[in-house]
């Protein structure tokens, strides 16, 4: 199992958001954020300082091989907030452990952005417009998009997301593998 997942398993047992791990770690959040994306592998080091924020050894820490979420049916209370602010991701699931798909619930409040800055991962997402209307940018390519209107791209292109209009937005997505 790779060291981000396994990383995003013990911080969510834990009960850490990314920002409260990195805090207590004393590291940056992106570096968390990097990690479990599998974006960076930190050294023995950076491990071992972060395992003490949760706190886990290391021995504990890659002898762990989580089971897989066995869940078929979600309540709309029991998705996962992944995000605060404006933008609300909740995620269907709490464990994505050999899932090949991650399933989202995105609200984007009047004003929600997801930034200024475009992010790229390695995946491919889509999703279907419910309410509201949502600027989408890809690349060099945007479009407002409103109820029943529908995207799908490589997420290896840098993306942004803002909601535009007089009402917050709701989509369903979907991305795979779940690098979000």
């Amino acid at each position: 199992m790779e060291v981000g997942l396994r990383l995003r398993a013990f911080r969510e047992h834990a009960g850490l958001s990314q920002r409260a791990l990195a805090k207590k770690a004393s590291v940056t959040n992106s570096t968390i954020s990097l990690i479990e994306s599998g974006k960076m592998n930190p050294s023995v080091g950076a491990l071992r300082r972060i395992l003490e924020g949760i706190p886990v050894g290391m021995s504990e820490f890659f002898a762990y091989e989580p089971d897989g979420e066995k869940t078929v049916f979600y309540a709309a209370e029991e998705l996962t907030e992944i995000s605060k602010g404006k933008v609300s991701l909740k995620q269907v699931g709490t464990n994505l452990y050999g899932r090949a798909m991650m399933i989202l619930s995105e609200t984007y409040e009047i004003g929600g952005d997801t930034g200024r800055v475009m992010y790229g991962h390695e995946a491919e997402e889509g999703g279907i417009v419910v309410s509201g209307r949502i600027e989408v940018t890809v690349g060099d390519q945007r479009k407002i998009l409103g109820p029943g209107d529908a995207y799908y791209f490589d997420s290896r292109n840098p993306h942004r997301f803002r909601q535009v209009g007089p009402e917050k937005c709701t989509i369903i997505s979907a991305c795979t593998p779940p690098t979000f």
